[in-house]
Order: structure tokens, then C-alpha cells, then sequence
């Protein structure tokens, strides 16, 4: 035997087994292992908490209580803790980090361990080139696959989900494979060329054919019918069904149990290219991250340029720039080349809310529509020029519109008059009247409302006083355009 510094070493991913807090901690790896089979290896601290809210002893557990406890288990070494900048709109929500947890290695094989599940074996990262050409084939020959028999369904259902874990786990080791070095001391190894190089190569051999292939599988899997996917799904529970009983005689087969992980399974591959719930999905999260690594890398490299000395001088090219301009014929090629190397003398930089063609990042400003603005000057003795104009007699235009008022009061005295029985105007009493007139009323009973003595004078200059009945007591106005049921009130002419 021998005995290295490995024997020595303490596991201290086991240590939520024998803790205070065990009663809380195995839980939750139980949750986080159940999804990892369901194929979602991602979770945040809000799915943890609403899952065992409602179990029992978890009565009076709260969200940070989940919080303390995940990060617990991060420093024992049992989950994997990512930062989510995806959403970030602020400095306050950047501050209040938002992290996805993942279980670790050593924390599948300790709960493999604990459960004594067999025959579940986990694939390393390996950048298999037809990986992930294999999976869109799969997912385009669904509808040949459903006509199939159990069996052959079973086999193609199997071959997906092994290339989908592979595919997920790929992705993943990706993501920790660089967020697990330190970049301030791969700075200063003389290996960062070499880590660099290698990822390099990881992305144009994984993610540059991720995305050739993913956009297919994503049209591919919107356009699947929900009748085929429940016919896949149901001939994949009948064989694994046959295949347990055989298997285990003397154990009652939990059927629901196999529906919903088949479920859980498929709806996870869509989510993982589609997205759910207008959430962005995996591949555009691995857009998201190579974008974000490719910047650190580029000025990691930068830093190692500067330190290494390896920035050309600029002396010499000023030098060349001095040769260029003393060769110059004419004080117009002179103002040419200086364009090219000095940009712009004088520029001036106008802000405004202008409306844009695109909202790509990507486009060119030689792309973009022009805007024009009008540029006043910034001085006091600047004043805008105004147009002269005559004035216009609009006398006649003045009184026939006055003409037209007094012609509309006294149309509107004359249809008032009609209504008026011994001084008073009776709601209940009136017979169909105009839309206009139902209009002049209720403006008059809201007036009067609004006064304690419910008097008001109106136009013509006359008072009313609003007289209600009983309270209870309603009636029907009876108009040209409909009717509209109202307390039967009475409005009295006061000489």
C-alpha cells in the first residue's frame, strides 16, 4: 500500500452527514440530486426553499436560513455556486449577487453512495466534434421514431438523453474550467499561453458548432406536436414499465413516478435549447459566458503584454508618421493623412433621445440612418428669428360665432320648456327625450349635488333646487340613443 498526502487528506464533503444541521443539509442534496437525474443541474436558492417550505420540519424555515445553508454546503465543497449577471439592471443588484448552484462530484458520488443506486456512471467533459450533430438528428427524426415500436423508441429515447447529459456536462466543464482559475495568478504563470491556446480550441471545436446546429433543434423542437411527444413519452413508460417488473418481481412500480421523470427529462432538453417561460435558454447563456471570458482573456493578455515589456515604443512611430507627412506634396494631402491619424479636430458629442434602426450592438455607425439636429448658438444676444405676420379682422367670424351661441342657448331654453310641468321637472314624468337634454340634466343634478342648499343658478339665469324622493325610490330616463335607470329626482324652477 501506499500512502501518499491523498490518505491524509480530510473529506470534508462529507461533513454534512454528521453536522448539527444534518436534518436540513441532506434534504436539500437529496433535492439537488433528484434534479441532477431529472437532467437540471441548475438551481437557485428560491427552487430549494419553495421545495421544502411545505415539508415537514421546515414549518418555520425561511429564505435565508436557504441561503446560509447553500452556502454552507459551497465551502464543504458540495455544490458549485456560479454567479448570475444575466439580469443585473443596477449597482445595488450587482452588489446582491445571485448565484445558480450545481452539485459537485464528490457530491453525486456521496449521494450515489447514500441512496445505493447502481449502474449510474458519469461522463467526463470530451469534445466529441459529432456530439451535438448527433442530438439534432435525433430530435429531426421524432416523428419517424413515434410510428416505431416500444422497444425502438426506448433505444432512441436512451441514446438522446446520454447525448444531451454529455452535451450539458461538456458545457459545464467549460464554465468551471475557467471560473475555477484564478486570473490574477494565471497572469502571472508563464503557462497562460497554453491555457489560453486550449480555449481557444475549446470554443471553435464546441461552441462554434453548438451554435451551427442549436438554432435547427430550437426550430425543430417548437414545431414538435404535443400528440407526438405524448406518444414517445407513453411508449418509453410501457418498456421501462415491463423492464422494472422483470427486473424486481417483489417491488411495487411507482408509475407516476416514471411518468413524470420521463417528463421532467424532455422538458428540460427543450428548455435547455428553447428556453421556458420567455427565460433566455442554456445556449444563450453559453453565448452570454464565451462572450464575457473571450473580454477577460483578452485583457489578461493585455496585462501580460504591458508587464512583459512587449508594447512596441511609439517613438518610432511618430517617427514614421514625421516621415510620412514630410513626404506629402500638397497642404491637401497633408489634411487627408492627418484625418487618417489624428480623427476629427473639434468634435462635439449631441446627446438626444433619437430613435435607431436596430438595437444591435454590432452595427456599424456607418450603417446607422443619419439624424439631423438644428445647432443654436450658446449666447445671450442670440435670439430666434420670428415671422412676421398682419393681423387679420376677424370681426364677422366673431359675431356669427356668438350668433351660434345664442341661437344654440335658446334652442336648448325652448327643448328645456317642453319638460316643465307647474315650475318643476319630473324624472319619472318625462317622456323620451334627446341624448343633449339627458346631458344638460344630469350636469345640473351633479352641480346641485355638490352645494349644501342643492341650489344652482343656471344659464339663462334662473335657480333650480334638487328635490329627492325617497332614496330608494328609482326611475327610467328615457332617451333617443337608450336608457339610463337613475333615483327618481324632481328639479324646482325657484321665481
Amino acid at each position: 500500500m501506499e500512502i501518499n498526502e491523498k490518505l491524509f487528506k480530510k473529506i470534508t464533503e462529507t461533513s454534512y452527514l454528521t453536522t448539527e444541521n444534518t436534518k436540513r443539509y441532506r434534504p436539500i442534496l437529496r433535492y439537488f440530486y433528484e434534479q441532477y437525474e431529472r437532467i437540471n443541474y441548475m438551481l437557485y436558492k428560491e427552487d430549494v426553499f419553495n421545495e421544502l417550505k411545505d415539508k415537514s420540519n421546515f414549518e418555520e424555515y425561511t429564505i435565508e436560513m436557504c441561503e446560509n445553508d447553500l452556502e454552507a454546503l459551497v465551502e464543504w465543497g458540495n455544490l458549485t455556486a456560479i454567479q448570475d449577471t444575466n439580469n443585473v439592471a443596477t449597482v445595488e443588484e450587482f452588489k446582491h449577487r445571485k448565484f445558480r448552484y450545481q452539485l459537485t462530484e464528490y457530491a453525486v458520488e456521496i449521494e450515489r453512495l447514500v441512496i445505493k443506486l447502481e449502474n449510474i456512471h458519469i461522463e467526463g467533459a470530451s469534445l466529441e466534434p459529432k456530439l451535438i450533430e448527433r442530438i439534432k438528428e435525433e430530435i429531426e427524426n421524432i416523428e419517424k421514431i413515434s410510428m416505431q415500436s416500444d422497444v425502438d423508441v426506448h433505444s432512441w429515447w436512451e441514446s438522446l438523453n446520454s447525448d444531451f447529459k454529455r452535451l450539458n456536462q461538456d458545457y459545464q466543464d467549460y464554465i468551471k474550467t475557467f471560473y475555477a482559475v484564478k486570473m490574477e495568478e494565471v497572469a502571472k504563470s508563464q503557462q497562460f499561453i497554453l491555457y489560453k491556446n486550449d480555449l481557444i480550441r475549446y470554443l471553435r471545436e464546441f461552441i462554434k458548432l453548438l451554435q451551427e446546429n442549436s438554432y435547427s433543434i430550437e426550430e425543430k423542437l417548437k414545431k414538435v406536436d404535443i400528440e407526438v411527444e405524448e406518444k414517445i413519452l407513453n411508449k418509453v413508460f410501457l418498456f421501462q414499465k415491463r423492464s422494472v417488473r422483470i427486473d424486481k418481481l417483489d417491488e411495487n412500480v411507482d408509475e407516476e413516478e416514471i411518468k413524470n421523470r420521463n417528463k421532467e427529462k424532455w422538458k428540460n432538453i427543450k428548455k435547455w435549447f428553447v428556453g421556458l417561460n420567455n427565460s433566455p435558454s442554456e445556449v444563450e447563456r453559453i453565448n452570454e459566458k464565451t462572450t464575457e471570458i473571450i473580454r477577460k482573456i483578452t485583457r489578461v493578455a493585455n496585462q501580460i503584454a504591458e508587464n512583459r515589456g512587449n508594447v512596441n515604443s511609439k517613438k518610432s512611430d511618430y517617427k514614421k508618421i514625421c516621415e510620412m507627412f514630410c513626404k506629402t506634396t500638397s497642404i491637401e494631402e497633408a489634411h487627408k493623412l492627418s484625418s487618417l491619424v489624428f480623427g476629427m479636430f473639434n468634435t462635439r458629442h449631441i446627446k438626444g433621445n433619437y430613435i435607431r434602426q436596430t438595437d444591435s450592438i454590432n452595427s456599424s455607425l456607418l450603417e446607422e440612418e443619419p439624424n439631423e439636429y438644428e445647432v443654436k448658438p450658446r449666447i445671450r444676444e442670440y435670439k430666434e428669428k420670428q415671422s412676421r405676420t398682419a393681423i387679420v379682422d376677424k370681426t364677422k367670424e366673431k359675431q356669427m360665432q356668438i350668433e351660434r351661441y345664442k341661437k344654440q342657448l335658446e334652442d336648448e331654453r325652448k327643448e328645456i320648456e317642453k319638460y316643465i310641468n307647474n315650475g318643476k321637472i319630473e324624472i319619472k314624468k318625462l317622456p323620451v327625450v334627446k341624448s343633449t337634454f339627458r346631458k344638460t340634466l344630469l350636469k345640473w343634478i351633479s352641480k346641485a349635488n355638490m352645494n349644501l342648499n342643492k341650489q344652482i343658478t343656471i344659464e339663462d339665469g334662473r335657480k333650480i333646487k334638487l328635490i329627492c324622493e325617497e332614496q330608494r325610490k328609482r326611475c327610467v330616463l328615457r332617451c333617443d340613443d337608450g336608457n339610463l335607470e337613475m333615483p327618481a329626482i324632481i328639479l324646482e324652477f325657484i321665481d
